[in-house]
Parts: C-alpha cells; sequence; structure tokens
C-alpha cells in the first residue's frame, strides 16, 4: 500500500513516482522492441541463411526465447517479494539486459545465444516488479489506478514505437549490429531515469527489501544479495545452451521428438505451475479464492490473446517483408504500428473508461476480454482478405497491415492495461508480486503458441529468396485460421462474463 506521503507528490493527478517508472519502462522497451523488431529477420538472413528450414529455426529459437523471457518474470517475482524489493531486482535486471543487448552487437553465433541468455534473466528481475511497483504507489482501490496503468502503458509504446523505426533503420542501412547496439543504449537510459527517481525520493519506502536483515545474511562466505547477482549471471549460460537447441525442433536431433529443450520444460513448468495454484486456492479464505478463480481465468485468455498478438515480430514481419507492398517502411520498422496506434489511442480510451464508470456504464474487466478477443480475431481475417488484392508481384497493399494493426491494438488497450491492474487487485497482499509473474509467464505459453503457428506457416526454400507466391498462398490460409479461433474464443468469453462478475465481488 503507497504511503500517504507518497501519495501528497502528485503530478496530473497521479503519484509523481508513476512517471519515473514511466520513463524507465519507456527506455526499457525501446531495448527490448528494438532488438526483437530486428530477431528473426536477422536469424532468417544471417544465422540460419545457409538451412532449408531456416523460417522453422528461426520460428523455434524465436519462441523458445520469448517464452523463456517471461518464464523468468515467475522467479524474478519470487525472489523480489522475499529477498531483494521492487528497486534491487529492477537495477539488477536492467544491468543484465543491457549487456544482453551489448553482448548482442558482438558478429559471433555463440555470442548470439550468450546475449539472448542475459536478456532472458535480466526481464524477469526487470518486468514484473516494475509493473508492481507502479500498483504500490496507489491505496487500496484508488479509482485512479486503471488510468494510471494505462498512462504507464503508454509509456511502454512510446518505446515500443521509436524502437522499431531506429534501431530497424540502423540495421538496415548500418548492419544489425548498430541496430543491437542502439537497443543497449536504450536500456541504459531507461537505468538512468529509475536511479533519479531513488535519488530523488518520489517513491518514499516503497520497494525495499522486505527484510534487510535475510539480504544480508552469508552464506558460504557471500551474502544473500551477492548469491543472487552471481547466480543470475551464471544463469545466462544455461539458458544459451537451451536456446541453441534449436535442431531438435528443426529436425536435427530426433532424441526428442519435434520438441527441445525449451518445450520439454515448459511442460514441466505448466505442470508445476498448475499444482502451485491449486496449493494457493486450497489455502487461500473462500473470498480470496473466488477472486483468484477469476485472476486465473483471465491470464489463461490473456494467453491466447498474446499467442495471436506476438505473431508480429515472427510471422507477421515475414510476411510483411515478402508479401506487402512496402516503400516508406522497411519490413522490420512495421513493428513500430501496434505502439504508434497504442500511443494515439490510450488516453481516449482511457478518458472513456473513466468517463463510463462515472456513468456506471464501464463494462468490467471479462466483457472487455470478450471484445478484445473479438478485435483480435477480426484483424486477421483482414490479413486474409488483403489475399484477394494481391498484385501480380503477389504483394498486398501496406493499408490491410495498418488496418490490422489498429484493431488489434484496440483489443490490446481492451485486455492487457487492464488485466494487469487486475491482477493487482484480485491477487491477496501475499503473493501479489508472483501472480503478476503467472501473469507474465502467461506470455511464455502464448510463445509456445507463436512457435507452434510459426512451425505450420514456415516457407521452406533452398534459395535465398524465398518464393513469395508460396509464402502467400501459406500466410492467408493461416491467418484465416488464426481468426476462426480468436473469435471463438471470445464469445466463450462472453458467455461466461455474468459468472466470472459475480465472482470478482467488488472488484470491477
Amino acid at each position: 500500500m503507497a504511503t500517504q506521503a507518497n501519495n501528497e507528490a502528485t503530478m496530473l493527478g497521479h503519484p509523481k513516482g508513476l512517471f519515473y517508472l514511466f520513463f524507465a519502462e519507456l527506455w526499457e522497451r525501446f531495448s527490448f522492441y528494438g532488438m526483437r523488431a530486428l530477431l528473426t529477420l536477422y536469424m532468417v538472413n544471417e544465422i540460419f541463411e545457409a538451412l532449408a528450414i531456416r523460417d522453422m529455426a528461426a520460428a523455434a529459437v524465436y519462441a523458445s526465447y520469448g517464452s523463456l523471457v517471461y518464464a523468468s518474470t515467475v522467479i524474478g517475482g519470487r525472489v523480489s517479494d522475499t529477498l531483494l524489493g521492487f528497486r534491487k531486482s529492477i537495477l539488477l535486471g536492467g544491468i543484465l539486459m543491457a549487456l544482453g543487448h551489448f553482448v548482442l552487437a558482438i558478429e559471433y553465433n555463440i555470442a548470439f545465444y550468450l546475449a539472448l541468455g542475459l536478456i532472458v534473466v535480466g526481464n524477469g528481475f526487470f518486468k514484473p516488479n516494475i509493473s508492481t511497483f507502479v500498483a504500490a504507489l496507489y491505496q487500496e482501490n484508488d479509482p485512479r489506478k486503471d488510468s494510471g496503468f494505462v498512462i504507464f502503458y503508454m509509456g511502454i509504446n512510446i518505446g515500443g514505437f521509436l524502437a522499431p523505426l531506429l534501431c530497424g533503420w540502423l540495421g538496415a542501412s548500418y548492419g544489425w549490429h548498430y541496430g543491437f547496439g542502439l537497443a543497449g543504449v536504450g536500456m541504459l537510459t531507461g537505468l538512468a531515469f529509475f536511479w533519479q527517481g531513488i535519488k530523488a525520493g518520489v517513491f518514499a519506502q516503497e520497494g525495499l527489501p522486505p527484510s534487510q536483515e535475510r539480504l544480508n545474511k552469508k552464506v558460504m562466505g557471500l551474502s544473500n544479495d551477492h548469491w543472487i547477482s552471481v547466480l543470475a549471471f551464471l544463469s545466462a549460460p544455461v539458458i544459451a545452451f537451451m536456446l541453441s537447441s534449436y535442431e531438435a525442433i528443426a529436425g536435427g536431433n530426433t532424441f526428442f521428438g519435434d520438441q527441445n529443450l525449451v518445450n520439454l520444460l515448459f511442460k514441466g513448468i505448466g505442470v508445476a505451475v498448475a499444482l502451485y495454484l491449486g496449493y494457493i486456492l486450497f489455502q487461500a479464505t473462500v473470498e480470496e479464492r473466488k477472486k483468484l478463480i477469476v485472476a486465473i481465468f483471465i491470464t489463461v485468455f490473456m494467453t491466447l490473446f498474446w499467442g495471436f498478438h506476438e505473431l508480429s515480430g515472427s510471422v507477421i514481419t515475414l510476411f510483411a517483408d515478402r508479401n506487402v507492398d512496402l516503400s516508406l517502411i522497411n519490413a522490420s520498422q512495421t513493428n513500430a504500428l501496434n505502439s504508434m496506434f497504442i500511443i494515439i489511442l490510450s488516453i481516449p480510451i482511457s478518458l472513456l473508461f473513466t468517463y463510463l464508470s462515472k456513468k456506471k456504464l464501464n463494462p468490467r474487466t471479462p466483457y472487455k476480454f470478450g471484445i478484445g478477443l473479438l478485435l483480435a480475431g477480426v484483424s486477421f481475417y483482414i490479413l486474409k482478405l488483403s489475399g484477394t488484392a494481391a498484385n501480380e508481384d503477389n504483394l498486398v497493399p501496406f493499408a490491410y497491415l495498418i488496418i490490422m494493426y489498429f484493431l488489434i491494438s484496440i483489443g490490446e488497450l481492451f485486455m492487457s492495461p487492464v488485466g494487469l491492474s487486475k491482477i493487482t487487485d484480485l491477487s491477496p497482499k501475499r503473493i501479489v508480486a508472483f501472480m503478476m509473474g503467472i501473469w507474465f509467464l502467461s506470455s511464455s505459453y502464448a510463445f509456445q503458441l507463436v512457435g507452434f503457428i510459426g512451425k505450420q506457416l514456415a516457407v521452406e526454400s533452398s534459395d535465398k529468396q524465398v518464393d513469395n507466391a508460396d509464402s502467400l498462398t501459406i500466410y492467408i490460409e493461416g491467418f484465416e485460421l488464426i481468426s476462426m479461433y480468436a473469435i471463438g474464443a471470445g464469445v466463450i468469453v462472453l458467455i461466461m462474463a455474468p459468472f466470472l462478475n459475480k465472482l470478482m465481488g467488488d472488484v470491477h
């Protein structure tokens, strides 16, 4: 719960600390999305260029990397809850991510996987804790919290908008590694903003370690504080090895069938998380249990949404590269479209929610989730329709991609920032960072879905240049199926919404 002093230091009606976190997250997302915009194209055109199944190999690594990035938030959230606190976790995570981006600028394949490993670990410490930190700035049931999260979410997307444009331009004009290097500079800038917020005292007593005595306790001559940093750095090479096992899923190693090490890991994680959530539900009070059930439900359907949404960094980027008539921007820069629409629409939709709340007409969370999934389905149907407008070179008009991103961005605003806020409201305070980690874990399983779809839509070619007639056929058929599944999921959520509203009680 935020302190009274912290609530008194306001800016534009919100706690002043929100805006330091806003800029810290903006630059962290700049680094993350700048790298992501380049990653699939870099793998297809450089790392796996010699493979006929390079699309499949790139899909395997992209999905495994994305899954591990978000799974690491569960561990990072738990370490923060029990030992580090938000501040130390965010600083450690930011340092690891900055190192990862700079290592990615080294032109060597081993460095490529090690860089991804560092980013995975760093994100685990940074991402869940800065989001939970935002919630900690507000009193319980503060009506400003939803709009505060939307403002915070806009910061994420300013970084997500600028990064593909700048890193994509550098990568295309001067080389991939210049784009990756700029992403590292962005991460350091985010750390500087966060450190300035600490020095300015805008966070009051929020985000400190839960027990300084436990953090300072020594084991084998090192404090727990130092052990966490050592183990974090040592885990990066292990993750690099797991990511480099792409051959298994690409057909080079049949010992695990079509599974790689990360796929197997996530089957185990899924079982472990389900058992632990069952234990939490068993231990919870009746009222806590009702709200936790809703939190788990919306997390599952958020997984489906992200599974379709995160295709933007893989299949949709390749679709833009091979089958969209681009002129002013390149394929990696199309990753900025989603964030551009989030920036444009964040404030209007935030104001809309506030207005509807005053009129007592604001749809509750389950209805917003159903609407968001329906919009995702319609957005992919727009891409399916684009095939009918392809020219003789099998290129579709850029307008279809713009409309698709416009619709899915509205769906995202109906789901992600609202769900992010509700996870903190629906979770008991003693496990709120852990449940935030579970929320981000949904994106891990979403990336497993991304990998599955990426394999189904992979275009094989023995030549460096893919036949864009083949790719257009594969992509359009895939987009139609995705549309059907997303619309079906939205209908299910809307049907169940009245029951979920009862379980939520006074949480809106």
